[in-house]
C-alpha cells in the first residue's frame, strides 16, 4: 500500500510572519524609536494530513487566501513546514509562473538545470531539448534570461519542461489561467493525451469545469484548514456553498480584507 502513495503529509502547518511597518519615513522612525513595528502572524496552513495516490489527479478548491498555493509549495518542497512531515515518492515539478526556475538564467540553462533536478542525464536532456523549446514556442528567446519573459512565456517553459522531462508528480497552480489561448489549448491536449498517463497531478484551479473534467478526487480548503477531501462533486458543492455564504454575508468586507493580508503573506 505504501508503494502506491505518491505524497504523504502528516500534521503539516505553515505560518507567515508579517511586519506591519508604518514607519516609512525618516521622520516617523526618529519619533517612534520606542514604538517598534507591529508583527502579525498569519496561519496559512493549519495542521493538515492527507495522502495522494500515484497516478491520480486531485483538485484543490477554495477561495483566494485559503492556503491552496501555500499547500502546493509545501508539498513541492518550496517552503519548509513549521510542523509535521511530508514524504514524496517520485520526482516533482511545480508549475506556478516559473517557481523553481532561476530568473537569472536563460531558458536553455533552466532546461538543463530543471532536467538534472528531475534525474535526467545531459544526453537525455539533449534528446528532448528541441521538443521542450518547440512546445513552449520559445525558439527565438532560448538564450534570453527568463526575467525578461512575460508570465505566459515562463508558464509555457515550466509546463513544457515538466511534461517532456517526465516528472512523476506535477503541481499545476492555475496553469489553465496563464498564457494565451493557443497555449491553454495545448495544456488541455496534454491532459487528454497519454502524456500524463501514470503521473500524479495536483491541480489548483478556480475553473470548476477543469476540476470536474480531470480530477478523480478534490479537496476543499477554507481559512487554511482542509475541510474535505474525497468525491469531486462533493468538494465542488462545498466550495459553491462557501462562496454563496460569503456573497450574502453582511461582513463580506472584513473577510476580503483578511484575504488581502493573507495574499500579501503568501507573496512575501
Amino acid at each position: 500500500m505504501e508503494n502506491n502513495i505518491a505524497i504523504k503529509a502528516r500534521n503539516i502547518s505553515k505560518t507567515f510572519k508579517i511586519s506591519e511597518d508604518s514607519h516609512n519615513t525618516v521622520k516617523h522612525r526618529l519619533f517612534n524609536l520606542f514604538n517598534p513595528p507591529r508583527t502579525k502572524y498569519v496561519p496559512a496552513v493549519k495542521s493538515m494530513t492527507l495522502e495522494i495516490m500515484k497516478g491520480e489527479c486531485i483538485g484543490l478548491l477554495g477561495r483566494n487566501g485559503c492556503g491552496k498555493s501555500t499547500l502546493v509549495k509545501l508539498l513541492a518542497g518550496v517552503y519548509p513546514t513549521d510542523s509535521g512531515y511530508i514524504n514524496i515518492n517520485g520526482s516533482t515539478m511545480l508549475m506556478n509562473l516559473g517557481v523553481g526556475m532561476s530568473h537569472e538564467l536563460t531558458a536553455r540553462e533552466n532546461i538543463y538545470v530543471s532536467g538534472s533536478v528531475l534525474g535526467l542525464k545531459i544526453k537525455e536532456i539533449d534528446a528532448i531539448f528541441d521538443e521542450i523549446v518547440a512546445f513552449a514556442e520559445l525558439e527565438g528567446f532560448i538564450d534570453t534570461k527568463i526575467k525578461f519573459y512575460s508570465s505566459g512565456m515562463v508558464a509555457r517553459l515550466g509546463f513544457s519542461i515538466a511534461v517532456n522531462a517526465g516528472a512523476d508528480i506535477m503541481f499545476l497552480d492555475e496553469i489553465f489561467a496563464v498564457g494565451d489561448a493557443k497555449f491553454q489549448e495545448k495544456a488541455v491536449k496534454v491532459f487528454e493525451s497519454s502524456w500524463i498517463k501514470g503521473k500524479t497531478v495536483i491541480l489548483v484551479s478556480h475553473s470548476l469545469e477543469v476540476i470536474r473534467q480531470y480530477c478523480n478526487r478534490a479537496a476543499f480548503l477554507k481559512n487554511g484548514e482542509l475541510k474535505y477531501i474525497g468525491d469531486t462533486e462533493e468538494a465542488i458543492a462545498l466550495y459553491l456553498k462557501d462562496n454563496e455564504i460569503i456573497v450574502k454575508s453582511e461582513s463580506a468586507e472584513p473577510v476580503v480584507a483578511e484575504e488581502a493580508l493573507t495574499a500579501a503573506a503568501l507573496s512575501a
